[in-house]
């Protein structure tokens, strides 16, 4: 009975899902990585002498934008008035 339980796993055939999974994935990163990394994904630094604009500020007015100044910062609410204790919360007693 194992002889045929053997001959049975042996002469299985049931791997082409897997296969073609395998080589979708392998497909998939492939192409990712010529997508990212390829000639024609290369940043266009400029130095900043050929920048047109020296400030985020001036880009924006340039393309129509309306720069506001941003409202102030609330002060720091003072510290309310209560008397102060004479003595601490837990005094240290003298040796």
């Amino acid at each position: 009975m194992a002889k045929d339980l053997a001959e049975d796993h042996l002469s299985r055939r049931g791997g082409a899902p897997l296969k073609v999974a395998i080589a979708v994935a392998v497909l998939g990163v492939l192409g990712m990585l010529i997508v990212d990394h390829g000639p024609w994904n290369k940043p266009k630094v400029r130095p900043a002498v050929i920048a047109n604009y020296s400030s985020t500020g001036e880009a924006a007015r340039a393309a129509g934008a309306q720069v506001m100044p941003t409202e102030p910062k609330l002060q720091v609410e003072p510290e309310p008035p209560v008397p102060k204790p004479v003595h601490p919360v837990n005094p240290t007693s003298p040796p």
